[in-house]
């Protein structure tokens, strides 16, 4: 019975390649001048347009926004040794539901506190900022918010520049900071695994969001306006979460995808344990119900399968998209995020699903980012400085 109800979360092979043909159109859409307005994957050149030289040195502080906690790092940089100390803050609700100011005052409390710790009082670093949700960037150190996502509300944010608000609430609470560069997280994904491995040319994320990143050539920019630097290359963050917003994921969507929308924060957006008996009884557990038969674990197993084995394998469509639209003998890709890194088979099913899709001329791996977001909103803002001296 349970097979029956959950066939429509198996997907094929060619299921998938329409889906990866149907991302190559929404990524044109998005680059092209003339579309991009009305796209559904915006495609924003992020203003990065180079990876780590290795050669990279000093300190440098990072902040990291993209969830429910919300991370501040002090980073030494020595070329390719690099020292970290991180503190964790929570973010309560009702600050994820308040104003804008709330925010961005409990940010720079929380960069004061650990300013304090570190003993840093009188200093003033370069800073990296990584706030990832949609954001229309407009230079390195400007990007405004597009629309919240993951259950955030703020007031007053929405079309303003996050730099700007950042700024000024570390003026109220009295911080001497000189942010220089503002990211995704996948960008600094992107930029922390090629700190270790210069051929990765690509971010991803998979956890409470998806989103992903790559460097494209400046040529297929149409939307760029800007010579930064003479570089014929920048990072362009996808936001590929809205894939599917315009209607086009449709034939793929079941009444469990249309259930779960419903009763989300922001319906119609972003539409995108081990398996063992143990985990199952957990599961259930949670639902109060402790009386489980065996047939009843074999049940949530499968369902737990199909729906965790179908979100890798969209996700390695998407991902194979790129692959083949870079068209490079070897691509490293930076993954991070909670389902990639705590699900225990989901690297093995993507692995072997970008294979599948992927032209066999373009190798690939995929590399887990250890570090984390935050570090690599550093090491833009180490390429940042480096770039200006």
């Amino acid at each position: 019975m349970i097979e029956a109800f959950t066939r429509d979360l198996v997907l094929t092979n060619d299921q998938l390649n329409k889906v990866s043909s149907l991302l190559l159109h929404e990524f044109n859409c998005g680059l092209s001048k003339e579309t991009h307005n009305e796209a559904s994957v915006k495609m924003y050149p992020t203003f990065v347009q180079n990876v780590p030289s290795g050669l990279e040195q000093g300190r440098f502080l990072a902040l990291d926004l993209g969830g429910t906690n919300f991370r501040v790092l002090l980073i030494n940089l020595e070329g390719d040794k690099f020292h970290m100390d991180n503190v964790i803050y929570p973010i309560p609700q009702k600050i994820m539901l308040g104003s804008g100011n709330q925010l961005f005052d409990h940010i720079a409390d929380c960069l004061a506190n650990f300013m304090e710790k570190e003993a840093m009082k009188g200093e003033t670093l370069p800073l990296g900022f990584t706030f990832s949700f949609p954001c229309k960037q407009e230079g390195l150190t400007k990007a405004r918010l597009v629309t919240w996502t993951k259950g955030f509300r703020c007031a007053g944010v929405e079309g303003e520049d996050v730099v700007k608000l950042l700024r000024e609430a570390v003026l109220r609470k009295k911080i001497n900071i000189d942010v220089v560069a503002v990211v995704n997280d996948t960008t600094g994904t992107l930029m922390s695994c090629a700190h270790k491995n210069r051929e990765c040319r690509v971010g991803v994320i998979v956890g409470t969001g998806t989103n992903a990143c790559y460097m494209e050539k400046i040529e297929n920019v149409e939307t760029w306006e800007e010579d930064q630097n003479g570089s014929k290359q920048v990072i362009i963050n996808t936001e590929w979460g809205a894939f599917g917003d315009n209607g086009c994921l449709d034939f793929l969507c079941t009444r469990y995808d249309r259930e779960v929308d419903k009763a989300s924060l922001n319906t119609g957006k972003q539409i995108d344990g081990k398996h063992t008996y143990g985990n199952a009884r957990r599961v259930l557990a949670e639902m109060n119900i402790f009386n489980a038969t065996t047939d009843d674990l074999e049940n949530v197993k499968l369902v737990c399968s199909r729906v965790s084995t179908r979100a890798a394998f969209l996700v390695s469509a998407a991902i194979s998209c790129i692959l083949n639209r870079m068209k490079r003998p070897h691509t490293t890709v930076g993954v991070d995020g909670s389902v990639y890194r705590y699900h225990p088979y989901f690297h093995d099913l993507m692995e072997r699903k970008i294979s599948e899709l992927t032209a066999p001329d373009y190798k690939f791996d995929l590399m887990l980012s250890e570090d984390g977001s935050g570090r690599g909103a550093a090491l833009v803002a180490a390429v940042a400085v480096q770039t200006s001296q």
